[in-house]
């Protein structure tokens, strides 16, 4: 079936989103079709309100509408302890747990020498000046568990050595819930290797 152009444009426009195929696409236009025209208002502005408003912190790179972000400016965080981070959605997920009381350093993105980023493409100079005032203590590398993690995880800890700061890596294994008999070698070598003494 044909859709009026204005459909159809806004159903390609939500199919660019991730996550968002056909059928999700046409559910959200024809749900905004049917809102009253104050709920489409609301969206939109939203949205431009976003993107005008938010931007990077200027000393972790995490989302703010200020020149700081809030986890910079809590007085109750331990500067010496250092989570870095490839995104603010990473950042996130880690202050839900509700476990990491340190600061953080977002690099936004991973090295990719397939996607063409390299060392320069990344917050990592600001990682290392930040690292190199000598008021962290320890880095906490929270890249993720994939090539391109690992490889990112890799560098840093070349190129923060000479800095003389304890380097940390998150632990890998076997998630809570989950069975041995299911668990691939490769995680479960990572759970025997990374044992914690009880």
């Amino acid at each position: 079936m044909r859709y009026p152009r204005s459909i159809r444009l806004l159903i390609e426009e939500f199919k660019k989103l991730p996550g968002i195929g056909e059928k999700n696409a046409q559910r959200l236009a024809f749900y905004l079709l049917g809102a009253p025209a104050e709920r489409a208002q609301a969206l939109a502005s939203s949205m431009l309100r976003m993107k005008e408003t938010v931007r990077h912190c200027e000393r972790c790179f995490n989302l703010t509408e200020d020149q700081l972000c809030d986890i910079c400016l809590d007085p109750g965080r331990t500067e010496g302890l250092l989570c870095v981070v490839q995104s603010p959605l990473d950042l996130m997920a880690i202050e839900a747990t509700g476990q990491f009381r340190g600061s953080y350093h977002v690099l936004m993105g991973v090295l990719s020498p397939m996607r063409g980023v390299g060392p320069e493409d990344l917050k990592l100079s600001e990682l290392m000046e930040r690292v190199s005032e000598g008021n962290v203590q320890e880095v906490i590398i929270a890249t993720n568990l994939d090539v391109e993690g690992e490889a990112t995880a890799s560098y840093l800890v070349t190129a923060l050595a000479p800095l003389k700061v304890k380097i940390t890596r998150i632990a890998r294994g076997i998630p809570i819930g989950g069975s041995l008999e299911q668990a691939d070698s490769l995680t479960l070598g990572l759970a025997i290797d990374g044992r914690l003494e009880l």
